[in-house]
């Protein structure tokens, strides 16, 4: 299988999601891409180790997050299961994480749009996995777990499509879970995938709460990429460290706790041959139910099932 590398520059930097975009690589099914990558806000290291910005952004492709791609699979179609498996995840030197002001609705409710914007600056260890930052003369830090909040492909319908809400067949999921380890399915939404990832996170808490985690570009990523012809899904799922994740996402939190516990009855039934009754009164008993993100619009809401959690006696 063969491994490619791609470095951020103008030719394979976007701002949205098409599958328009001319493909910046054409590979096969079970061959690996490495990557370095941006972070969110288009930010890289200088060659001192300082946040720039190299480019300036187009107007009409270049709104949302700094993102690789697109990279076209062979042998995808749609209807197909894409396989991502995330073999590793290794942040840059610094990162960044904004509060307050911007009239976002967590702000609104909770009365911050009227204090000034708080804005941390992080220094981030990629060997003790440690991030620091100065808040008010005293000094956090903060075990780092870096993670790519968008693994995504664009809808079926044709056109550009914004960086910002989660997918059915992926996107701006920002689910910390996704780390090192892990292997997501996405379900493939166009012939070919025009897989993107970007909007790099050294750690997160569940929920996102400010609208932003430790945004910080990636040193260094590894994913493989397989395309499963017999499995179909709805919803992405994802085989991680911790557990088996299914994902729900909707702009009514209800709607995307559905989802999620609809997907993990599927899950669940496959894994241990269970119908739906069966499947809910076991999960009840092991299954998390988790806020992915409350920040992007449309809400994610993941059910996980740990990894050994439930056995056969």
């Amino acid at each position: 299988m063969a491994v490619f590398k791609v470095r951020p520059d103008r030719s394979n930097l976007y701002g949205s999601i098409s599958a328009e975009f001319d493909p910046i690589l054409t590979i096969n099914s079970g061959d690996t891409v490495q990557y370095s990558c941006f972070d969110a806000g288009w930010g890289t290291p200088s060659d001192e180790g300082k946040r720039v910005k190299p480019y300036e952004r187009r107007e009409k492709i270049d709104w949302g997050h700094a993102l690789c791609g697109p990279i076209q699979v062979m042998e995808a179609k749609k209807g197909m299961t894409l396989e991502i498996r995330i073999n590793e995840v290794i942040p840059g030197p610094f990162g960044f994480t904004s509060a307050g002001k911007y009239p976002n609705w967590q702000n609104q409710k909770l009365g911050l749009t009227e204090c000034d914007e708080l804005n941390l600056e992080w220094k981030l260890d990629k060997n003790s996995l440690l991030g620091s930052t100065e808040v008010n003369g005293r000094e956090f830090s903060v075990k780092l777990k870096p993670f790519m909040g968008i693994h995504a492909m664009p809808p079926e319908e044709k056109g550009i499509h914004t960086t910002w809400p989660p997918r059915y067949c992926g996107g701006n999921i920002d689910c910390k879970e996704l780390t090192k380890g892990s292997v997501l399915y996405l379900p493939i939404p166009v012939d070919g995938a025009y897989f993107f990832v970007g909007d790099g996170h050294a750690a997160q808490g569940d929920g996102e709460i400010s609208c932003q985690a430790i945004e910080c570009p990636m040193e260094y990523l590894e994913l493989t990429f397989a395309v499963n012809k017999e499995m179909k899904l709805e919803l992405p799922i994802a085989n991680t460290p911790n557990g088996w994740i299914s994902f729900g996402f909707h702009e009514d939190l209800n709607e995307a706790t559905v989802q999620a516990m609809d997907g993990m009855l599927n899950l669940m039934g496959d894994l241990f041959n269970l119908d739906r009754v069966e499947a809910i009164a076991l999960g009840s008993t092991v299954v998390d139910l988790r806020i992915t993100q409350v920040v992007n619009g449309i809400k994610g809401v993941h059910a996980v099932l740990p990894h050994g959690a439930l056995k056969l006696a």
